[in-house]
């Protein structure tokens, strides 16, 4: 049996950086929602949650990578290579998104939420969604190709941007909602729109 006294130091370490790094993001996201993204300066968001500004930085770059940083995107391309093999690419990356979706919702539904909430409504922030897009399109196509055990080409890459836009679309719907729908039931709605639209084979 593994305890705290017989557990390897390395692995200790690492829980008290996931941690810290979880604690200035929620102070940051609570700061965030009680005085506005823009009026928030790191300096605070560090105090709160106990730390100097300079441990803050080795931990985000930026104040925006606070709201942006997460490990979702990994955890939705591990899921897409673990899809059935038989299942299309779209169908793929709908099922590897709703099962991740199940996921991260039970655990952190309204940081979630805040997080999306401040994307959608803060123009500093959605000016950079490009950017971010553009990394998880990558890492989906990557994640398809990996499925097919072949090299990411440009049928993939349009699959995983219409997916990625499929979500983004969702994820606005359900800040505009205020988060009262389900997601869930929203990116599935996304994801038929994406099939009627889609030609007859």
């Amino acid at each position: 049996m593994t305890t705290d006294q017989t557990r390897p130091a390395g692995g200790l370490r690492e829980q008290r950086k996931a941690r810290t790094r979880r604690a200035i993001q929620e102070h940051a996201l609570r700061l965030f929602l009680a005085k506005g993204y823009d009026d928030t300066t790191v300096e605070e968001i560090a105090a709160a949650a106990g730390v100097s500004h300079m441990t803050f930085f080795r931990y985000f770059p930026t104040k925006e990578a606070v709201v942006e940083d997460d490990d979702y995107d990994p955890l939705i391309a591990e899921l897409v290579r673990g899809r059935p093999a038989g299942e299309d690419p779209m169908t793929a990356l709908h099922g590897a998104l709703r099962a991740g979706l199940d996921a991260v919702l039970a655990a952190d539904r309204d940081a979630v939420y805040t997080r999306t909430r401040l994307v959608v409504t803060t123009p500093a922030l959605r000016a950079r969604q490009w950017r971010n897009t553009d990394t998880t399109q990558s890492l989906l196509a990557r994640a398809l190709a990996d499925r097919e055990d072949r090299p990411v080409d440009l049928r993939l890459r349009v699959i995983a941007a219409a997916a990625t836009a499929a979500l983004i679309t969702a994820l606005t719907a359900w800040v505009d909602d205020d988060g009262v729908e389900d997601l869930r039931v929203l990116v599935d709605q996304a994801f038929a729109a994406l099939a009627d639209g889609a030609p007859a084979r």
